[in-house]
């Protein structure tokens, strides 16, 4: 998790920081449905390769965005889900979705 002084003043640059890439945002559309586990996510973000992915996953972990579980079985099974701080972003990619839906019905 980044310590307060290493994120930017302005709380936009901070929230673009956390989650504003392509990848990212695309990752937590699919979490806020249900956990997810690696393979599943990766052939539903068609173009993403496997190293982005694991990169990703890996920060917003380390945020505290995401919650990754592993499960003691055979073959092991690890699932991704968002945490209680990741739930928090719901509203931000609800309004996403209807700015981008709006934006598509009436500008095309």
């Amino acid at each position: 998790m980044l310590k307060k002084e290493e994120l930017p003043d302005c709380p936009v640059a901070t929230t673009v920081q956390l989650i504003g890439n392509k990848w990212k945002l695309l990752i937590l559309r699919n979490l806020l449905v249900r956990p997810w586990r690696f393979n599943e996510l990766q052939k539903s973000l068609e173009g993403i390769s496997q190293k982005v992915l694991t990169e990703s996953l890996r920060s917003m972990e380390s945020d505290g965005i995401v919650i990754r579980t592993v499960y003691a079985e055979v073959p092991p099974r690890v699932e991704y889900s968002l945490s209680e701080l990741g739930e928090t972003l719901r509203p931000i990619l609800d309004a996403m979705q209807a700015w981008g839906t709006e934006y598509k019905q009436n500008n095309m």
